[in-house]
């Protein structure tokens, strides 16, 4: 499930000059030929941010329009500049040159070898482009809106008009529904999952090597991790609570580097979300990444198998606190960057949930749903011809 990280938290969402260096780095020996293929995450939030891409087709224009706009930022008749812009084939001709060809013509404008330009003057270079995106990310105006991306090549073309955002920013409601007509009400809450309130077990999405999403990324998984984070009086992190407990379970059960069987479920504490009366993160592994490209596949038995491996989770921790757990909250596991369609995860998420109700029906269960268009489209279905097939494990 995708949220919004732009639209209400401002310049603290943003992603550091070290995520934006380390990106910078490793896109300049592929060059613009590999956006497509791996799109560098805080490339990619930086360019949504500033309204340059939308849809996932949209992301290689707008990381090269987002690079190009730092280039003029730097000075286009600025050694920096033009250094950038042959560096990273920005220049027509270059596009699509080998990494050392781009690397011998910027360094030609110092007038250095390249083994030379590749030590301080990359370096400072890389630097100067990262300090300009983000320098773009805290324009006025940016983030507020989804505009069209630029037309690769066509510096000065204007943005399309504000539009509406990505996720509908409509004010947060809670009702009961039956969701995908599975035989039990969930308490759908349409709204941000750092709004929540009130819900002892909050349910997070992650990939099967159980790392958290940046803070600065538009998803579930990042928006836990930032609004349980401990800030200082300034609002500065002191405290990364859930990753570092995430990262503690992960070597608890030695599994530093490798994956976990999809649909374990780690439980962490809640950090600063307690103030808002969650008690318990459970973080389900469920996206498996792919190995050649970008992206996760979720199966849908893995879905079901997180639900119940929270549920078993959360009766065993239902004793240790006072007064006892007795609600817990489902995100749309696999919808956002697993592609999983939004009725296909409600309805795997909603017939396990019926099955572990007839278990132990003392349970009060939650769903989030980001915006009202996919609320709309779980609550409407129509009746499925049955429960989902049975999955091994």
């Amino acid at each position: 499930m995708d949220t919004d990280a732009g639209s209400s938290s401002g310049s603290s969402r943003l992603p550091s000059h070290a995520d934006i260096l380390r990106d910078l780095r490793e896109l300049r020996r592929p060059g613009l030929p590999r956006l497509r293929e791996a799109p560098p995450a805080a490339l990619r939030w930086a360019a949504e941010h500033c309204g340059l891409c939308g849809a996932a087709d949209d992301v290689p224009a707008g990381i090269e329009e987002l690079l190009r706009q730092a280039v003029r930022r730097l000075g286009e008749g600025d050694d920096l500049g033009r250094a950038a812009a042959y560096s990273f084939g920005l220049v027509p001709g270059f596009r699509g040159a080998a990494a050392q060809d781009r690397r011998k013509r910027a360094a030609e404008v110092y007038g250095i070898a390249p083994e030379t330009f590749r030590k301080a003057p990359e370096e400072k270079m890389l630097s100067q482009l990262a300090e300009a995106v983000l320098a773009l990310c805290r324009e006025p105006g940016a983030g507020r809106h989804q505009a069209a991306p630029h037309a690769a090549g066509a510096p000065g073309r204007p943005r399309a008009e504000p539009g509406p955002q990505r996720d509908d920013p409509a004010p947060p409601t809670s009702f009961t529904a039956t969701v995908a007509d599975a035989p039990v009400p969930f308490v759908l809450h349409v709204s941000p999952v750092d709004l929540l309130r009130d819900i002892d077990i909050v349910v997070s999405s992650e990939n099967v090597y159980l790392e958290m999403s940046k803070t600065f990324m538009p998803t579930l998984s990042g928006s836990l991790r930032w609004a349980g984070g401990i800030r200082d009086a300034g609002g500065e992190l002191v405290e990364d609570v859930l990753a570092n407990e995430l990262a503690t379970w992960v070597r608890r059960h030695h599994r530093p580097g490798l994956p976990v069987r999809p649909g374990t479920v780690a439980p962490t504490s809640s950090g600063a979300l307690a103030s808002r009366g969650i008690r318990r993160i459970y973080h389900a592994a469920v996206a498996v990444p792919f190995g050649d490209r970008d992206g996760y596949s979720v199966a849908p038995g893995d879905i079901a198998r997180a639900v119940r491996e929270s549920f078993a989770l959360a009766r065993a921790e239902r004793e240790e606190y006072d007064p006892p757990l007795s609600s817990i909250c489902f995100p749309l596991m696999g919808a956002g960057r697993g592609r999983v369609p939004p009725a296909v995860s409600a309805r795997w998420i909603g017939w396990a949930v019926h099955e572990e109700l007839q278990r132990d029906p003392r349970w009060r269960v939650h769903m989030v749903i980001r915006n009202q268009a996919t609320a709309a489209a779980v609550v409407d279905l129509g009746t499925p011809p049955g429960p989902p097939p049975a999955q091994p494990g």
